[in-house]
Formats: structure tokens, sequence, C-alpha cells
């Protein structure tokens, strides 16, 4: 099924948005299903899929990404391929050791991301977890992401526990109490850089390095625009995307000056299936460079119910309503 194609993406140059829906092999971020909307453009094609929760606001962010994957081309790349990190969802522990190892030896990754601080957990089962993880593939990178869900106590006490981390991100809501916990641990900022409201300077005196993803941040020239700003070092993350959206994250990871950081993409181990034939995943630990477009049959597959596809088209045609002109270099 296609969507309506809203008169401002049109006259940008969109000619089609075809709606997703796709099964995940766990559940992440609360959710088993991953959707969204895919624009064709001139260019190629973009992802549109901020999560059901955000308001049009920020889909129209997001949306604004995805038009500018869809009618221009993505910067000019620095290198061929970049590292990527493996993701562990907040599984229990034997389980997200076996998740590691899998991830591992199928994909080569050697730095793993692991999702803690989870609603309604204790700190025992993320330290549990971690150290799971660390038995299992003893030689690799360990970061963690706590998505700014603990108090500065509880950031504190894990962080002592965890033992030695190549980062943790977004370890508490607030700027302040992120900044109170980089004796123990390097501190990567992810939600106070793609929500917003937070100037430059606070940013560099609260975090080690930042996080970029494309899509929240409107688009792969914002986030590179934003990183030369602010400074620090950046990692490219990704936002459960599809091969589509993946290929914004790489785009965006080979633009940037060479990091010492693997980029969080390797989350395509987290989708049953993708809209390409295949899903995109790292080989010997990195992904190549390139554009990817959605596979007819795969998409066909992936079609949502009616009742979905009209919730999006009405989301799309609000969020397109916000949007600015596309603007040129």
């Amino acid at each position: 099924m296609r969507l309506p194609v809203p008169p401002g993406l049109a006259a940008a140059g969109i000619v089609e948005a075809v709606p997703y829906a796709l099964a995940l092999t766990r559940t992440f971020r609360r959710t088993t299903v991953r959707e969204g909307v895919l624009l064709r453009g001139p260019a190629g094609w973009g992802e549109w899929a901020p999560f059901p929760e955000y308001d049009d606001a920020v889909a129209a962010r997001w949306l604004a990404a995805a038009r500018e994957a869809a009618i221009r081309p993505f910067p000019a790349a620095r290198r061929a391929a970049v590292a990527v990190n493996a993701i562990v969802p907040a599984l229990q522990p034997q389980a997200a050791a076996a998740f590691a190892r899998c991830a591992h030896d199928e994909s080569g990754c050697t730095t793993i991301k692991i999702k803690v601080a989870e609603p309604g957990e204790p700190l025992e089962t993320d330290v549990a977890r971690v150290a799971a993880v660390r038995a299992a593939v003893p030689a690799a990178r360990i970061r963690i992401d706590a998505n700014g869900g603990w108090t500065l106590p509880q950031a504190r006490a894990a962080l002592a526990a965890l033992g030695d981390l190549e980062y943790v991100e977004q370890p508490c809501a607030a700027l302040a109490d992120c900044a109170a916990v980089r004796d123990l641990a390097p501190v990567a900022l992810d939600e106070a850089v793609r929500l917003g409201g937070a100037d430059l300077a606070a940013l560099r005196a609260a975090a080690d390095l930042i996080v970029l993803k494309a899509a929240p941040l409107g688009g792969v020239r914002a986030a590179l625009a934003l990183a030369e700003r602010c400074g620090l070092p950046a990692v490219v993350s990704g936002a459960l995307d599809t091969a589509v959206g993946l290929s914004a994250g790489i785009a965006l990871a080979a633009a940037l000056p060479e990091q010492p950081y693997a980029a969080g993409l390797g989350t395509g181990r987290l989708l049953a299936r993708d809209v390409t034939a295949d899903p995109v995943v790292p080989r010997k630990g990195v992904l190549a460079v390139r554009r990817y477009a959605p596979d007819p049959r795969a998409l066909q597959g992936a079609a949502p119910a009616a009742e979905r596809c009209r919730w999006w088209a009405a989301r799309l045609a609000r969020a397109a309503a916000l949007l600015p002109p596309p603007q040129d270099d």
C-alpha cells in the first residue's frame, strides 16, 4: 500500500511514500514491531520512523532527515567502511551473553553496547548482565546505555560496580548529574543532544563525547554541522533503522573525521527481516558505505494493517505541514 504524498513533500521531489511494519527478534524499547514510512525521491530512498510516542514537532525533524536522504546525495565519504558495535538488549544475563557471543561470532564486532537501567530492574541485574557479556566475549570493548534512566546516586553506584567501560551513554537525564559521574567512566550524551534544549557549552561541560543520530537531528548535514560546532569526539548511532535508514547513519559516520569509536549501527540483527532482501548486518565488524534501496518483494511482505497505514498517513500529513522548505548547501 502507498500513502498519499503531502503537497509540500511532493513539491520537494518526493514521489512515493511506503509504510512498513517489521517484527523484531527481541523486545527493544518495549516494542516488538518497528514501523515507519519510506520516501522515494530523486536521490533514492529515505526513512521516516519516529517512535509512536513522539509528538508532531519531533516527528517533523525526523521527516526533514528522510526528505534530505531522498532528494539529496549524501556528503562525500572519507572512508569505504565504518566499524560498528553490536548491541545487546536488556535481556536476562545468560540470554544477553548468548546474544553477545552470537553477534561477535557472526558479525565480527569487537565493541558491544549493553542496554541497562530498564525501568523496574534492580542494579544487580545490570551488573550480572554486563558480567555475563564480558565472560562470553572477554576481548570486547564494553559500553553501556542507560537512556537517562538513573538518578545520580544510582548512576554512581552502578558505575562503581560495573567495572571498566569504554563509556556510559546518557547515565542520567540531567546534564549536571552526567557531569558528576565522569570520574567513574567517560560519559557520552545522546538524549541531551538529539532532544535539543542544551547549549553547546553545557554539553561540553557534561560529556567526553556526543552521540549523533541523523534522523532525530534533522539529517546527515545537520548532524555534521552540530559535530563541528560542538568540537567533542562523536560516535554515530542509529534508531532501530531498516537498511534504508542505516544508509543515512553509515553516510554520517563515513563523512566525519576519523574517530576512535565504533558506530552504533549494528542493529540489523534486531529485525526479524528487513525491507531489503536480507537484513544489513556487519561483516568482520564493519558496514560498507553504500546506499540501500528496498526490495519490492520484501516491502510487500512488510505491509502494515490498513488501520496502521491510515495512522501513518495522518501523521505524515501533520509532520509535513510543519516542515520548512529544504535548504541548499
